[in-house]
């Protein structure tokens, strides 16, 4: 027996990564028909499972290439057959105006972002002291403003009483209590009239004085100023009935003719001198107010410098800048209708274009295929779909070259939607080459054997013995001069035809290879 069992072995064949042990007639022998059994020694092994399938080489990428929009073509910079890089400019149409739109919408940007900055900066220390001092130089420009309205209104009672009471009383006697003209008028309403009128004024001219005497630019100032424009219309007023009162007086011998006309050119005279008052208190006035406003203005600009930026203003600024990034990028958008460029790092396949023709929007004037790294393409019969999936390695010959010329390749993608190739669903399926190879070409025939699995200390064994029976599967087992049916539990099935025994068989029982 010894001998026999060491015969055995001596002739031992591998199936699948399983040894097999052939035991041929005489060996062992059963109570089968044919008097004699096969018989195989169950061994752990390696276990590979591959799928056929062929190909053809695609380059990796290929597209045709058109403008988004017409145009006359300014220049064409690439031949066919010329190796580009991805993003290399191919061709263009005349851009000038939108490239001067791109300029102005970068440096519309360019100020918004400065803006922001210096809102998120904030207000510096000099910029505070540069405010500070604008104040303080508005508030002396006020205190000068107002001493000046003061002394306005001081010569406006100045020069309204000079008028009445050295220009007017040179021709009225007693005319701080009964005022009486000193010369006939041929008009006597209008000579009571300013005899009234020349009484009533002495006393506002009085007032007046007291009230212009000590006059600051304090609280009281607002009041002098009213008080000083309304007297001086009065004085306007009483200045022109003098001048008429003049003008209707009937000269005698001791009031001549020569004796009226020095009267009427002193009143003229004093009439112009409180017009001049009265222009230079409006001055006075508006210099005032404008002074006002200044102040108020650099104070709320103080105000604003100290209290620093505000969270919405950020916000808003931050807001245009968006809108500047908006209006560029929608600048170089235009821009890009007009230039054509690689979509990848490849070879010109075609070239249509010219300097001076005027090109269609949306025709392919430019084709393009990658290069380096070639892919194939292969359509996988639904019976393999399922043991295939991304990542497997598998060998590759082309029948441009012998059989012995062997590339690596990998899958990188299995289409998810069946293609129906001669009636027989199919799966669209890309295998990538491992490395870059000059011999390997567009529209090369392939011929892949993917290796779909590979396991080590796996036990199998030839699929034709796993027989099936009320659905279960059974394998016939020879223990000692007794043949037993063991149920198993199959899984995949390798290249060689052996399938994969999950449970029921243990490494070093006999079974009957005959079913």
């Amino acid at each position: 027996m010894q001998k026999i069992l060491a015969h055995i072995r001596a002739n031992a064949v591998v199936y699948g990564g399983v040894a097999v042990v052939l035991l041929g007639a005489g060996f062992l022998f059963s109570n089968s028909k044919n008097g004699k059994e096969e018989l195989l020694t169950v061994t752990a092994g390696a276990f590979v499972q591959e799928v056929s399938v062929s190909g053809k080489v695609i380059a990796a990428q290929d597209v045709d290439l058109g403008f988004s929009q017409g145009g006359r073509v300014a220049g064409v910079y690439v031949k066919v057959g010329q190796q580009v890089q991805a993003g290399t400019t191919l061709a263009e149409l005349d851009n000038g105006d939108l490239r001067a739109s791109v300029l102005q919408k970068q440096a519309a940007l360019e100020r918004e972002k400065a803006s922001l900055a210096l809102l998120r900066e904030g207000t510096r220390s000099e910029e505070v002291e540069i405010a500070l001092s604008e104040v303080r130089s508005d508030e002396t420009e006020l205190t000068q403003k107002r001493n000046s309205l003061v002394e306005a209104v001081k010569d406006a009672f100045s020069t309204s009483d000079d008028a009445v009471r050295n220009t007017i009383d040179q021709f009225i006697s007693s005319p701080r209590i009964d005022p009486q003209i000193n010369f006939i008028v041929s008009d006597i309403q209008l000579e009571t009239k300013v005899e009234h009128t020349r009484l009533a004024m002495e006393s506002v001219l009085a007032l007046w004085q007291r009230n212009v005497e000590g006059l600051a630019a304090d609280s009281a100032l607002p009041g002098a100023v009213s008080e000083a424009q309304y007297n001086l219309s009065q004085v306007a007023l009483l200045l022109t009935d003098a001048n008429t009162v003049l003008n209707k007086a009937v000269p005698t011998g001791s009031n001549t003719q020569a004796v009226i006309d020095g009267y009427e050119t002193d009143v003229a005279a004093v009439r112009a001198a409180v017009n001049v008052a009265a222009s230079a208190l409006v001055s006075a006035i508006t210099a005032e107010k404008n002074a006002v406003s200044a102040l108020e203005t650099s104070r709320r600009s103080l105000t604003l410098k100290q209290a620093g930026t505000r969270a919405s203003d950020i916000d808003a600024q931050e807001a245009d800048v968006k809108v500047a990034e908006a209006d560029l990028a929608n600048a170089h958008a235009q821009l890009g209708k007009t230039i054509m460029r690689a979509p990848f790092t490849g070879v010109v396949t075609k070239m249509d274009l010219k300097i001076g023709q005027v090109a269609s929007a949306s025709v392919s004037d430019v084709s393009m295929i990658s290069s380096g790294t070639f892919q194939i393409e292969s359509f996988v019969p639904e019976v393999n779909i399922a043991l295939i999936e991304v990542g497997d390695p598998g060998n590759v010959t082309l029948d441009a070259y012998s059989a012995d010329v062997v590339f690596t390749a990998r899958i990188i993608s299995i289409d998810p939607a069946e293609t129906t190739r001669d009636g027989v669903s199919t799966y669209r399926s890309l295998l990538q080459f491992s490395e870059n190879d000059p011999r390997i070409r567009p529209g090369m025939t392939a011929n892949v054997v993917i290796k779909t699995d590979e396991r080590a200390g796996i036990i199998s064994v030839p699929q034709g013995i796993v027989f099936e029976r009320g659905g279960k599967k059974y394998v016939r087992v020879k223990i000692g001069k007794e043949i037993e049916e063991r149920v198993v539990t199959t899984g995949a099935v390798s290249n060689l035809g052996n399938v994969e025994i999950l449970s029921g068989l243990s490494e070093g029982e006999l079974v009957v290879l005959s079913p």
